[in-house]
């Protein structure tokens, strides 16, 4: 379970440590107050994706931290193969550190980790039933999930998976080798000469940075050529003046003949004979290179031609001489399958039924697990509805098994109901209200999640588009969910509220011109004014406050 959950420069959240107990904990708050926050808090512990927006504006960095207790054995199992135990065995702690700039920092029992090892955490730790589940739960290609899901199927298409993946690539190799005769001597002909072109242009790693430097050089020939003759009269001087060179010789002949009148001037003579020698170094290095200048219009006209074809080249095979190579590899490796067609097409089509058999076996299996599990998860759910005010509920879970394989096996899943008497199931999408549909991700969450090791259970607004007598049985199923699971229900439903083991308030406030929010329990009298809040709006009556005290005094007593 989750025991307390620290939050800081999340939003508009700057700190808040929230402290939470068995059974079901209701959330309650104005719209806009932060609840969605809160959700979103627990949501980056669990390793989803959050945005550096989340960060609280003029804040360096956010941070959330949880405290998990009373762990699962596949939690615990989970822990030790990742070497991540704590010094308390049954006690998790998870942080993350999100920057401004939008990077993480993770820690699972102070060792970092990445975001990564979070996300496998996460199916131990807690469930969050989002606001846009149900409009997911509408999606019939998720509805296979579901039912896999129920049906325990993983292991099973962790082996069907791979193969179906190899059964496309080889029908994708077997397709490239049967292109008609025609087109395959075309193809050969047209990389033939792809691949002597490149054979012929001998490239060599990097050459054509190298040619651009020569290049380079070649094209500031003057300007070197000037640079060093100037630096050389400047060093050597000429007939009329004498150069830097012969004045530093006379520097350094008059201040080592001090050396007689006074020690001190040792060092200055000492250091006029250092310059002196790296001048001449320089004279002579300058002489060297101006007299020994290659300006070959021959290499230069070389290079020039050498650039152009590596160019071209590039333009062809790839913008880099590593993709150029990549490239050649590819095709000398195409050519070699290509000339070996015949024998080649006729290995994979034989291995492409091997495995095509071995794929059917198991997307056999599949089917036959989907259908039965499929009996089952239709009576549990709709023995699930009946007590959430949807007792004349009809629910098909249609499995239509095709002839053809594809990712999920031979199978496609659509979930069908009927919520009125005489007619037929129909898909969910053309029958289901906002607040059908809410009971049935709720009924659906309740029967999927029942033997999961997830410790917790977060439903955000289950409650959208419900009211009435709906209300209060969804009230009394998070409750009897909450006796099993930890619950957390984020809600605006008096019912609900009135039926929380405990209840949480957020409320956002303003001070000094900037937005802050609280999260704070409730005792009962202030539980009273918030469900009576709940109940009439901003004016609360006394009415309204008698009404809350009642269904309080009716939740305390079904509870």
């Amino acid at each position: 379970m989750l025991q307390l959950l620290h939050i800081e420069n999340i939003a508009v959240i700057e700190r808040a440590d929230i402290e939470l107990e068995d059974g079901l904990t209701v959330l309650s708050g104005e719209t806009g107050a932060g609840k969605s926050i809160v959700i979103d808090s627990i949501g980056a512990i669990l390793g989803r994706r959050v945005s550096r927006d989340l960060v609280r504006a003029g804040a360096q960095k956010g941070f959330v931290s949880a405290v998990f207790t009373d762990l699962s054995d596949g939690l615990i199992t989970l822990l030790d193969e990742l070497a991540l135990t704590g010094d308390e065995p049954d006690t998790l702690h998870l942080q993350r550190q999100i920057t401004a700039d939008g990077k993480s920092t993770c820690r699972v029992n102070m060792k970092p980790v990445s975001v990564s090892v979070l996300r496998q955490l996460a199916p131990y730790l807690i469930d969050i039933h989002g606001q846009n589940d149900g409009q997911k739960l509408l999606d019939e290609q998720h509805h296979i999930d579901y039912l896999d899901g129920y049906a325990g199927l993983d292991d099973l298409l962790v082996q069907y998976r791979p193969k179906y993946q190899a059964l496309l690539a080889l029908r994708r190799e077997i397709t490239a080798l049967e292109t008609g005769e025609q087109e395959r001597l075309q193809r050969i002909d047209m990389l033939s000469f792809h691949k002597e072109e490149i054979e012929q242009a001998a490239l060599q790693p990097e050459e054509d940075e190298t040619l651009a430097q020569r290049k380079a050089y070649f094209d500031h020939a003057g300007k070197i050529a000037g640079a060093l003759e100037q630096a050389r009269l400047a060093l050597n001087g000429d007939d009329e003046v004498g150069g830097a060179c012969a004045l530093l010789d006379q520097a350094a002949a008059a201040l080592a003949g001090l050396h007689e009148v006074s020690e001190a001037f040792d060092a200055m003579a000492e250091q006029a004979e250092e310059v002196r020698l790296l001048a001449a170094d320089l004279r002579d290095s300058v002489t060297s290179r101006s007299e020994n200048l290659d300006f070959s219009s021959a290499e230069r006209e070389w290079v020039e031609q050498r650039l152009d074809l590596i160019y071209r080249l590039k333009q062809k095979y790839g913008g880099t001489l590593e993709e150029i190579a990549a490239y050649y590899k590819r095709i000398t490796a195409e050519l070699e399958t290509l000339a070996d067609s015949d024998n080649r097409r006729e290995e994979l089509r034989e291995q492409y039924r091997a495995e095509l058999a071995e794929a059917k076996r198991l997307a056999g299996q599949i089917s036959e697990k989907r259908r039965k599990a499929a009996v089952r998860l239709e009576k549990e759910i709709v023995h699930e509805l009946s007590e959430l005010d949807m007792d004349k509920v009809k629910m098909r879970i249609a499995v239509h098994t095709g002839a053809k394989l594809a990712s999920h096996g031979f199978d496609t899943v659509t979930f069908e109901i009927s919520v009125n008497p005489g007619e037929p199931e129909k898909p969910l999408s053309k029958v289901a209200s906002g607040g059908e549909l809410s009971r049935i991700m709720l009924a659906l969450k309740n029967v999927l999640t029942a033997g999961e090791d997830v410790g917790m259970l977060i439903f955000d607004e289950i409650d959208t588009g419900v009211s009435g007598h709906a209300a209060q049985q969804i009230a009394r199923k998070l409750s009897a969910i909450a006796k099993k699971k930890q619950t957390l229900c984020v809600t605006h439903l008096p019912q609900i509220a009135a039926m929380g083991d405990h209840h949480l308030r957020i409320a956002k406030s303003v001070r000094e011109g900037r937005s802050y929010t609280d999260v704070r329990p409730m005792d009962r009298a202030q539980r009273i004014d918030e469900i009576a809040r709940l109940l009439s709006g901003e004016q609360i009556s006394d009415a309204a406050r008698r009404n809350a005290e009642e269904l309080l005094e009716r939740a305390g007593q079904e509870g």
